[in-house]
């Protein structure tokens, strides 16, 4: 039986790779829309495409994602990551269709000691952050057909990350330096983009943390990045938070791993320990940046 698929964001890092694994997915009939083919924050539109296509299940990936940015654009994240968010949601709800929402480890402040759970109480502390958690309530309004993946620190060899930021840097740096006070678990956009998939072709719902496996700070990632180009990591040094400069507009959960609890209690196979995918990355992204 074939799943006929809407997703939203195929322009994105992300949604470039859901583009790219979606023939690996035989089960899968995936129509892919960019922020050109389909504006979110517009209601009309986005009734008469879902409508049109009829889905089974909505993978909702389009976000606004520049999380400093949304401190000063807040409007413009209320507007893709809320409402947005809700107009997709109105038109699963028409079109009995089960919608799949891409969220954040920014739904969370970063004060807990130990991973977070599903089950953990949001308290975002950014505009990005609190826009999104705004989307995964919309997104509770589907009940059994309304699943959030929350997951973290995304990276991938499409769009803008923090990957390409250190090849970058590499380059032109003789020395980088990264705080070491912040913690998370890096996710790789191939690794989820095929877990995506997979999970329009099942019907779970609430909440899910999906991340790679993994944990380091922002220091030890980008000593890995360094590794895996071959370059010296020792040229990486550490900072905190509040040695930054200059300070980041919108305020960093310290601790942003999430624990993948429900995604194992499902049976599902975990994703890769992070550094698998960054090889790839690095091999494909060295000389390009």
């Amino acid at each position: 039986m074939t799943t006929r698929v809407l997703l939203t964001g195929a322009g994105g890092q992300l949604g470039t790779d859901i583009v790219g694994a979606a023939p690996n997915h035989s089960c899968v009939d995936l129509q892919a829309f960019d922020r050109a083919a389909l504006d979110i924050s517009d209601p009309v539109s986005v009734m008469a495409t879902v409508r049109s296509i009829n889905p089974d299940v909505i993978i909702h990936g389009a976000a606004y994602t520049a999380v400093d940015n949304c401190e000063t654009e807040a409007d413009q994240a209320q507007a893709v990551n809320a409402v947005g968010t809700e107009n997709l949601v109105k038109a699963a709800l028409a079109a009995d269709a089960r919608l799949i929402y891409v969220s954040t480890d920014y739904v969370f402040d970063g004060t807990k000691p130990d991973p977070y759970v599903e089950k953990d109480i949001p308290n975002p502390a950014s505009v990005y952050g609190r826009t999104k958690l705004q989307g995964e309530i919309a997104v509770s309004a589907l009940g059994d057909k309304g699943l959030t993946v929350r997951t973290s620190w995304v990276c991938g060899a499409n769009g803008a990350n923090m990957v390409k930021t250190i090849l970058r840097l590499m380059g032109s740096h003789d020395t980088l330096t990264f705080v070491a006070d912040q913690i998370g678990k890096p996710t790789f956009t191939t690794d989820l983009a095929d877990t995506l998939l997979t999970l329009a072709a099942r019907n779970d719902s609430g909440v899910m943390h999906i991340t790679n496996e993994g944990v380091v700070s922002w220091y030890e990632f980008c000593r890995e990045v360094l590794a895996a180009a071959g370059e010296d990591p020792d040229r990486v040094k550490p900072c905190t938070t509040d040695e930054l400069q200059p300070p980041r507009p919108a305020p960093r959960p310290a601790n942003s791993v999430l624990d993948n609890t429900r995604f194992d209690e499902l049976g599902l196979p975990l994703l890769r320990d992070y550094r698998e995918p960054l090889r790839e990355v690095v091999s494909l992204l060295n000389g390009r940046i």
